[in-house]
């Protein structure tokens, strides 16, 4: 096996190990409020989402494209680039995970590329304006959309059925949450699985496998599909309890319209292949269903360090992926010593968090650190 066959297989199963990552780090997105409600019992919600994101990866393969044709310049990426990219957003999925902080897997993935492709090849690498339109802009944009939308169905919805008997509405929104949950994730699988496609097909590219602007072949849609349908079904169950239990107490009538906010934010977005954070969509939306609901609290606390992650992702991840750059562009024994050291940071992160393990039994529950301010009645 020559030197380009062997790396290419190296970063073709990295990416899929990023893309579980992103399953189990973005779980929550979908399926948070409606375990939070109990519209849904936890293994049975992550099982829907994970069938529902792979079902989603089907639908389109616009976003795959911006990641492998507008991020970077295809002609200057080589594969070793691209593995030491898919390190550093592993690398920050897992250390936000630890944290149970719904970070985004996009903008970690999107770092951690630019990191290492302009550790290498230069500025001229990057195509910053790309960046800027279909990254920043939407980054920016996105949770403030989503959370006005949010606020303003939140509103409505309890406007519309203040007369209604309590058990009733909260029933009736409970069934409609199976449907909006079912949707978003639906929508995390069209947007997020293209982003692993898309950085399969730059390795196909750049390794001269595929053709310039080339589209996903149906096994890459396949296998990136499966992967981060499968992490989904794991559950980030650290992640599931922030949103569900830490930025505000989640009703029923606020779970749903939280949930049809995002899917239409997300949905809108892949239509015009802006690669948008899902993370920072439902998060937004949840924040904006709290603030829509007029005896809601709110935790601000919770919210300005969600806030932190989400600015020192796109930095983080970059570092992270030029320093791995720095390695695994000096051939098969840098990627093999990138492999190792990246496999004994997951171990730690791993052992550190069976110190305080959450998982189904007690993602409901709502640790001190969630509780400076009392539940909503």
């Amino acid at each position: 096996m020559d030197h380009i066959t062997f790396l290419v297989v190296v970063v073709i199963v990295t990416a899929l190990v990023f893309d579980f990552t992103n399953g189990f780090h973005d779980t929550a997105n979908a399926m948070a409020t409606s375990i939070a409600t109990g519209a849904l019992r936890p293994k049975v919600a992550v099982a829907v989402s994970g069938l529902l994101n792979l079902v989603g990866a089907f639908l389109s393969t616009e976003v795959a494209k911006t990641v492998s044709d507008g991020i970077v310049d295809d002609r200057l990426v080589s594969p070793a680039m691209v593995f030491a990219g898919l390190i550093g957003a592993i690398v920050w999925n897992l250390l936000t995970w630890l944290f149970g902080l719904p970070s985004s897997s996009s903008h970690a993935l999107f770092g951690g590329l630019i990191g290492a492709v302009w550790f290498s090849a230069g500025s001229s690498g990057v195509h910053f304006d790309t960046v800027a339109e279909k990254i920043i802009v939407p980054a920016v944009a996105a949770p403030f959309v989503a959370g006005l939308v949010a606020m303003t169905a939140t509103y409505l919805a309890y406007r519309i059925t203040a007369n209604g008997r309590e058990d009733t509405v909260r029933d009736g929104f409970r069934l409609g949450q199976i449907a909006s949950a079912s949707l978003v994730s639906l929508a995390h699988g069209t947007n997020d699985a293209q982003k692993t496609m898309g950085v399969i097909t730059l390795t196909l590219i750049s390794a001269g496998a595929l053709g310039p602007g080339s589209s996903p072949p149906l096994w890459v849609v396949t296998a990136a599909g499966t992967a981060i349908a499968l992490g989904t079904y794991i559950g980030g169950w650290r992640i599931i309890r922030t949103m569900g239990k830490g930025i505000t107490d989640v009703r029923a009538p606020q779970g749903f319209a939280a949930e049809s906010s995002s899917t239409a934010v997300i949905l809108a977005s892949s239509h015009l292949g802006f690669a948008l954070s899902t993370t920072q969509v439902c998060s937004g939306a949840i924040l904006g269903s709290g603030i829509g609901r007029r005896i809601a609290e709110v935790r601000w606390t919770v919210a300005g360090r969600m806030a932190v992650a989400w600015l020192l992702t796109l930095p983080a991840a970059a570092a992270v992926g030029a320093l791995a750059a720095s390695v695994a562009t000096h051939g098969d024994a840098g990627v093999l010593i990138a492999t190792i050291v990246a496999v004994a940071f997951a171990a730690g992160v791993y052992t550190a968090s069976r110190r305080d393990p959450v998982h189904s039994s007690n993602v409901n529950d709502t640790p001190e650190r969630f509780s400076e301010l009392p539940a909503a009645s």
